[in-house]
């Protein structure tokens, strides 16, 4: 029998242009800093091959989804998988490009497993850049950004984003509002705000570039305050009557934004 006369293997349909993988046959989605072109070779390093060989227990043919940040999602086949490396080839394009999303994060460093749970969250929810910033009242201030990063890159590829939230390095809040884009605004999560102030005016930014600030466990000092009061772009907003935790607060956040003017949300 020729290659050509041959069925196709299990996890394939027949299409005009050749044969296309099909969903079940995907063992894992994973991030590479790599480019992507369909019909090209790629090469995992010792990090997902331990994942795809000793966890997953993938073989060669088995396929896996692959995106950059950059070329949108493609469909590759395991070609061999060895002790340190993975060789696969490129199948196809499964997802076009999209424009990364725009919503970036601003947020008290917490203690280190909440922390972990705040990246990932935020990435799931999507969050776009993340600036861990030093306030007045801040218990955390050392922070592992490659620790947090791989937290970002696994929640990405959980959740199907084709972007991985970035994450900058610490600084302090003053110095990042005195930096402040005027055409960004900062929606600034006021525990002491009246109930219900600023959700009313949501909706007037829908299309406009905008950013959410949590504050520490022990909440922003009254300099901290008045100096966000008085940037023209930033305006309080309230998460209701109790007072939350601060990784309870960004998810709270989060989906009040993103469901009002966010990708939750229709245009």
């Amino acid at each position: 029998m020729s290659t050509d006369d041959q069925a196709p293997r299990e996890g394939r349909v027949e299409t005009e242009t050749g044969y296309s993988v099909t969903p079940a046959n995907i063992r894992a989605r994973l991030y590479v800093d790599q480019p992507l072109n369909a019909g090209s070779p790629i090469r995992l390093d010792e990090g997902p091959t331990h994942y795809l060989r000793n966890v997953l227990r993938c073989k060669g043919s088995e396929c896996v989804s692959l995106f950059n940040n950059l070329s949108g999602e493609f469909t590759a086949e395991i070609t061999k998988i060895g002790k340190k490396t993975t060789d696969l080839m490129l199948v196809e394009q499964t997802r076009a490009p999209e424009l990364a999303l725009d919503l970036w994060l601003l947020f008290a460093p917490i203690k280190r497993d909440r922390m972990d749970y705040m990246i990932q969250k935020a990435t799931e929810m999507g969050a776009g850049r993340l600036f861990p910033i030093m306030t007045r009242f801040t218990q955390g201030g050392k922070l592992n950004l490659q620790r947090l990063q791989a937290n970002a890159i696994e929640a990405a590829e959980q959740c199907g984003r084709l972007h991985v939230a970035e994450i900058e390095p610490l600084q302090d809040m003053m110095t990042c509002l005195a930096n402040w884009p005027e055409d960004r605004r900062l929606l600034f999560c006021d525990e002491s705000a009246s109930l219900g102030e600023g959700l009313d005016g949501l909706a007037e930014l829908r299309g406009q570039k905008v950013a959410i600030l949590i504050g520490p466990e022990g909440g922003f000092s009254d300099e901290e305050k008045t100096r966000l009061r008085a940037i023209e772009a930033c305006f309080p907003i309230s998460l209701g009557p109790r007072i939350l935790r601060a990784d309870t607060a960004m998810v709270a956040a989060l989906a009040l934004v993103q469901s009002c003017i966010g990708d939750w949300s229709e245009s």
